[in-house]
Order: structure tokens, then C-alpha cells, then sequence
């Protein structure tokens, strides 16, 4: 059993895995800020000064607060709307990305040459004959 989890570890595929969950919790990480600490603050200018993380609809009324921090705080019930309009557009943007991440990979792949042609037409009948052959078989014309 030990060998087989150590064939199975050591495989390519594994470990491209392994690196590519790492680089997506990094990315991940990255485009939380971005939302976050750049994207968020002039939506909510523009949107009257709203800061999308104190958006919040309290469920226990009798702990009243003007934060979603003072309302955790207070261990009040929260439906978190504004966290999650953050979280909504975290996602839209790393899908973006990798949208044309896939695009750019797709766009640098090399055509797959095409095989040799192995028949060709006779240019008197027009039926199909090998590529090689210098008269064609079912009108017996030669073939340059």
C-alpha cells in the first residue's frame, strides 16, 4: 500500500495538482483585496457613500447596532447582504481572469499539423486515386 501511495504521489499530475491548488489560494488572496480594497470603495462612492462590508439586516432587534463588526460584537444574528454582494463579485472576477487565462492558452497552442493528403483527384474523371499514381486506374488518362 505504502508503494502504490508513493507511485501515486509522485506522479506529474499529482503534483502540477498540488502547485495549482497553491497558486489558486494565492490568486485567491490577491483578487480578494483587489475587490475588496480597490474595487469595492469607489463602487460605494459612487453608490452614496455605501461600504458594501456594513451592509447587514440584523435578526435580533434588541441588539442594536450601526456595524456589522458591533453587531458580531454584540453576538447578534446577521443576514450579511453586503458580504456577500463582495463575495459575488470576487467570483465574477476570478472567473473573468480565467476566462482569458484558458483564451490566451488556447490562442498560444500550435495548430495540429494536418496529415499528408495520401489520394489526390484526376483531373479527368475526378474520382479519387493514390497520391504516387502517374495514370489514373478507372479512366486510364496519365497523370502528370
Amino acid at each position: 500500500m505504502w508503494k502504490e501511495f508513493k507511485e501515486f504521489i509522485l506522479r506529474g499530475n499529482v503534483l502540477d495538482l498540488a502547485v495549482g491548488i497553491v497558486i489558486g489560494v494565492a490568486f485567491g488572496a490577491i483578487v480578494t483585496s483587489l475587490v475588496n480594497d480597490i474595487i469595492m470603495p469607489p463602487i460605494g462612492l459612487l453608490l452614496a457613500k455605501i461600504n458594501f462590508t456594513d451592509m447587514f439586516i440584523n435578526l435580533t432587534p434588541e441588539k442594536a447596532a450601526t456595524s456589522l463588526k458591533a453587531a458580531k460584537d454584540l453576538g447578534a444574528a446577521t443576514i450579511n447582504y453586503g458580504m456577500f454582494i463582495n463575495t459575488l463579485i470576487n467570483f465574477l472576477i476570478v472567473t473573468l481572469v480565467i476566462f482569458l487565462v484558458v483564451k490566451a492558452v488556447n490562442k498560444m497552442k500550435r495548430p495540429v499539423p494536418k496529415a499528408a493528403a495520401t489520394t489526390k483527384d484526376c483531373p479527368h474523371c475526378f474520382t479519387a486515386i493514390p497520391v504516387m499514381a502517374t495514370r489514373c486506374p478507372n479512366c486510364t488518362s496519365e497523370l502528370k
